[in-house]
């Protein structure tokens, strides 16, 4: 049941755009006890047919810039390449550890832009009252 409802959830955030295979890998690793290294394989093979799925919507809803997408894409694949095979030779507590970081980071990165956004917005607000107040 618990493969169910991560695999439903962790599909809405990947076809969002936003990463569901992070909180797949999470979910495999911390919640149903995998190892990580075969949480990260897993990963990558759900990742495929979800892509897939939001590919065609994307595609059905001219959302694609080939262009680019084809650019990142191969270099992806290049990338996935070497990131395999330095995976594949790193020692788990390592790969858990550099994970860990890699969310740490997103985490700072997505709260710093929440709080700028913030200012912004409250900037932008306070300017609008000025100008209706006068």
């Amino acid at each position: 049941m618990w493969e169910i409802i991560t695999g439903l959830i962790s599909g809405i955030i990947s076809g969002t755009g936003m990463g569901g295979g992070t909180i797949l890998i999470l979910v495999l690793s911390i919640f149903l006890g995998v190892e990580q290294h075969t949480a990260q394989a897993t990963n990558l093979v759900f990742f495929i047919p979800t892509s897939i799925a939001a590919i065609f919507i994307s595609i059905k809803s001219k959302l694609i810039n080939w262009k680019i997408g084809v650019t990142i894409a191969i270099s992806g694949i290049i990338g996935a390449i070497i990131g395999a095979n330095i995976s594949y030779h790193l020692e788990v507590n390592k790969l858990k550890r550099y994970f860990g970081i890699f969310l740490a980071a997103i985490t700072i990165h997505e709260i710093y832009s929440i709080i700028k956004e913030y200012k912004i917005a409250k900037k932008t607000n306070n300017n609008n009252e000025k100008k209706y107040n006068m």
